[in-house]
């Protein structure tokens, strides 16, 4: 145990000695700088970074960590990672706008029931 923390104290030191820039990789600052529009969900009209996609409730972690892999890997290119995020939250955005119908369709359901309401204190009368 005492070997693994000494292998982590020059991780520290370093970090601590130029604060945390170094301990952010190319790839991870890259995603963090690239801005991308998805027209689905809260990201509706705002530009978002990549890194903000990738950990939104729309990717699933292991679709992220794989994704992250392969990127840090040089086996995709960002255009390719900005592409199969995009799709993956506008899918995924899709699915839940689709479960979600009940609440809209229950709203001007609801409008009649406030309507019929209205008499019952006119028969009271």
């Amino acid at each position: 145990i005492t070997v693994k923390r000494s292998s982590k104290d020059p991780v520290t030191a370093a970090g601590h000695e130029g604060d945390e820039p170094p301990k952010e990789e190319p790839w991870e600052t890259t995603l963090k700088t690239t801005m991308v529009e998805v027209e689905a969900a809260e990201f509706r009209g705002h530009k978002v970074t990549l890194w903000d996609l990738l950990h939104s409730r729309y990717i699933p972690e292991e679709s992220r960590k794989e994704l992250l892999e392969v990127y840090q890997a040089g086996e995709l290119t960002l255009e390719q990672v900005k592409t199969a995020v995009s799709t993956i939250v506008t899918r995924a955005a899709a699915a839940a706008a689709k479960a979600e119908p009940a609440a809209p369709v229950s709203g001007p359901r609801a409008e009649p029931v406030a309507t019929e309401a209205e008499p019952t204190p006119l028969h009271r009368d």
